[in-house]
């Protein structure tokens, strides 16, 4: 599967377009399952190298849409990338923070169940999901630090950077442009606290389940460094699971109807409920 077909896959519109902010990329589409409530919902983090150019929240609308269908509430947030004024560092970072805490906000209204929300994110949106739930982990002095922010039960990374510092010159390469050195404002020798607060292999333990997913083929993040995060979070107390989907590639693990798909919804399912698929 191809970025194109990704994002070409068809998709309903949401229930509700909600903004949380006052730049134009502040927004979240709001989908709910059929009944009162209250739901368990999942938020949705969309890839895309972390560029404006490359994806839009639309990616995640077929998995969105899936969801919904299954009994789940989705909370598909858009955020500043990089191209956008205000993106990078801390702003992008800030803004997926502010995107997750608004479900307070909403929460009532909508009937969502804060004691059942997990976070899913794809290739870089991965990234953000696995740093949302490590962001209680940050020191009071960090940039990206906010008091209370919303708890998640769960959280999944399909095919997302975990550790900032490793394999730059790869993802960059693959993303055509200095994504990581743009996003955190230099080098990790120039702005070491930068990567030590985004990276969430720095901030373990998280204290919840956590799935990460690759494709046997994946390129974007090569398995051997999801593979060492997996040690580190375990040996630091974490639940974590590795699945690695035999014939997949980068993007068909964000389709949900692609082959993967069965797998990756069985997780989803036990990461709401704060349980870790070895559990199931």
């Amino acid at each position: 599967m191809t970025p194109d077909e990704l994002g070409a896959l068809p998709s309903r519109a949401p229930d509700r377009r909600i903004v949380y902010g006052s730049e134009a990329s502040h927004y979240g589409e709001l989908r709910l399952p059929a009944g009162v409530g209250p739901h368990p919902l999942v938020i949705l983090i969309h890839g895309g190298c972390f560029k404006a150019e490359y994806a839009t929240a639309q990616y995640f609308g077929a998995m969105a849409d899936a969801l919904k269908s299954d009994g789940i509430a989705t909370w598909n947030v858009e955020y500043r990338r990089l191209g956008e004024p205000g993106s990078g560092w801390p702003g992008t970072y800030l803004d997926v923070g502010r995107a997750v805490d608004h479900v307070r906000a909403i929460a009532g209204e909508y009937r969502l169940d804060l004691n059942r929300v997990a976070v899913v994110g794809h290739s870089a949106g991965g990234h953000l999901a696995m740093w949302t739930a490590s962001r209680h982990r940050l020191p009071a002095t960090s940039a990206l630090y906010v008091a209370n922010p919303l708890p998640v039960r769960g959280a999944m990374d399909l095919a997302g950077p975990v550790d900032m510092t490793a394999n730059i010159a790869g993802y960059e390469a693959i993303c055509d442009g200095p994504v990581i050195t743009s996003m955190l404002g230099g080098t990790p020798a120039a702005v070491p606290d930068h990567y030590a607060h985004a990276s969430p292999i720095k901030l373990l333990p998280l204290g919840i389940p956590q799935v990460l997913v690759a494709g046997s083929y994946e390129d974007n993040v090569p398995i051997p460094f999801l593979e060492a995060y997996v040690k580190a979070a375990t040996d630091a107390g974490d639940p974590v699971r590795l699945i690695v989907i035999p014939g997949a590639g980068h993007f068909e693990i964000a389709s949900p109807l692609a082959f993967t798909w069965p797998p990756i919804r069985s997780a989803i399912r036990l990461l709401v409920e704060g349980k870790s698929p070895s559990e199931g």
